[in-house]
């Protein structure tokens, strides 16, 4: 096997081409019984390659044949010892690490800033959460990653800490020191998982932030779809070093993974990893190119103020990944998520993530010049219509207030009520709420809510952002504990 192979994809090819008498799922039987109008969308060829585990095709929880083959390259291809396809996005690659390494009552360092995913995985694991604020940028409004020394303070004073969670980079491209951070947790004897869903092309160029395999984590998980060029949901775990099991991360998934995985996402993993192997340079070469055009010409608009790495690494912001850019728009007038609707629906530019001060764009190596020009154009025109600048209202990160009253998995399984959002303040959350995207909890299970949160929450609504897990927007309320009330 060498990295120009495509040992999964070619399997399903075959397969899909070879006429025989499928008495198997999925119902539709190769397209044939398809409605007409998901034909014309998926196409005939498209819907035959639609296949089961067949004996051909391998089997993702016990691989012996091309999904073996297809993950080992690619543990070849982005430095790790072990590689997992997930067919079930990041989300499970999350849940699956927290479980391998933490069980009922064990302790887990981790970032507030959290996707939910991790607080799902405290859920299913029963482990107690360490929360560790971020650091914060109040001329920003922006949380950025962890302190190396706040990591180490934490493990001295919960010495029974089974593992390390951080997020790196942040929705905004902005990486902390994991190196450090690796580094810390290994004199202290503990796994480092890194969150790195938005990260995993940092492998295929120097210019980018070094991975976090490279810097000495345990296991990673990376979107393989949000960056490059897999199917949405297609993502993938790594692990390297000895010191999580590889046969507890294969249990684990078999938690959160269907049994019946879709080939089209095993697939495309197995054709975006060869894609980096054997043209990832010069395909993030391009990609970064366009990037810093973007930039320079959205620099040189009075009023717009770009995220940018500071002079020397700092805590917390030890690099920045410049595919990503983040654009303050208050000073025209704006908030992020009117300026967002107005150069999506007039402009035809539409961003990854609008916050109450920014937009997030993602460059990556699927990007045209036309779609820098659109991008550019679209801040011209968007600049015509700036009034008197917006102060956005202060913002400090949510942090816990000391322990949680009750364990995430103590809190999802309890005996719940329904309150309006606004009378909760003082009682215990059951449920996860959070603005998506990015998907950062505001409110976490077993957390008691406080004005702070219910306020953030309120302010996104009213901003005409999106957030779940607090029912109607026009009539927000929340679950909570019945006991807290």
């Amino acid at each position: 096997m060498n990295q120009a192979d495509l040992p999964l994809l070619n399997a399903l090819q075959t397969q899909a081409s070879r006429p025989y008498a499928p008495f198997h799922t999925p119902g539709h039987k190769q397209g044939r019984g398809a409605p007409p109008e998901l034909v014309a969308l998926l196409s005939t060829q498209g819907l035959r390659a639609d296949l089961p585990e067949l004996p051909e095709l391998d089997n993702l929880f016990a691989p012996q044949g091309p999904i073996l083959a297809a993950q080992e390259l690619a543990a070849e291809a982005f430095g790790a010892d072990q590689t997992w396809f997930l067919a079930n996005g990041s989300t499970s690659g999350v849940i699956a690490a927290i479980a391998a390494t933490c069980g009922p009552g064990d302790r887990l360092i981790l970032p507030r800033n959290v996707h939910q995913s991790a607080i799902a995985g405290l859920v299913v694991s029963g482990a107690t959460p360490v929360f560790v604020a971020p650091v914060y940028d109040p001329a920003q409004g922006l949380a950025y990653g962890l302190d190396p020394e706040a990591i180490a303070q934490a493990l001295v004073d919960h010495p029974q800490t089974k593992a390390v969670l951080i997020v790196s980079p942040t929705y905004e491209g902005v990486c902390a020191d994991v190196a450090a951070i690796a580094a810390i947790a290994h004199r202290h004897g503990v796994p480092l998982i890194v969150d790195e869903a938005h990260g995993p092309h940092f492998a295929f160029y120097p210019e980018l932030p070094p991975s976090a395999l490279a810097a000495g984590a345990d296991l990673v998980i990376q979107s393989t779809h949000k960056i490059l060029s897999a199917l949405t949901q297609a993502a993938m775990l790594h692990l390297r070093g000895d010191r999580v099991m590889p046969r507890r991360i294969s249990q684990a998934l078999q938690l959160v993974q269907s049994t019946s995985p879709n080939y089209w996402l095993l697939a495309s993993l197995d054709a975006a990893r060869h894609q980096m192997a054997t043209e990832g340079p010069a395909r993030m070469a391009a990609a970064i190119a366009l990037a810093r055009r973007a930039r320079e010409q959205l620099q040189a608009l009075p009023g717009l103020s770009l995220l940018e790495p500071p002079p020397v690494p700092q805590p917390g912001f030890a690099a920045l990944d410049l595919t990503r850019i983040t654009v303050d728009v208050t000073q025209w007038g704006f908030d992020g998520f009117a300026a967002d609707q107005r150069l999506h629906e007039a402009f035809g530019v539409t961003a990854e993530l609008p916050t109450l001060r920014r937009l997030t764009f993602l460059v990556t190596l699927g990007n045209t010049d036309a779609d820098i020009e659109a991008l550019v154009q679209g801040f011209h025109r968007l600049a015509a219509e700036a009034s008197a600048p917006l102060v956005p209202a202060p913002w400090q990160p949510l942090e816990a207030d000391g322990p949680l009253a009750r364990s995430p998995r103590e809190a999802f399984f309890g005996s719940q009520t329904t309150v309006p959002l606004a009378e909760a303040v003082g009682t215990i959350s059951a449920a996860t709420v959070c603005p998506y995207p990015p998907g950062i909890p505001v409110l976490l299970p077993g957390e008691r809510i406080t004005p702070a949160a219910v306020r953030l929450v309120q302010e996104v609504l009213a901003a005409g952002g999106f957030v779940t897990g607090c029912g109607e927007e026009a009539d927000p309320r929340v679950n909570v504990l019945q006991e807290s009330l």
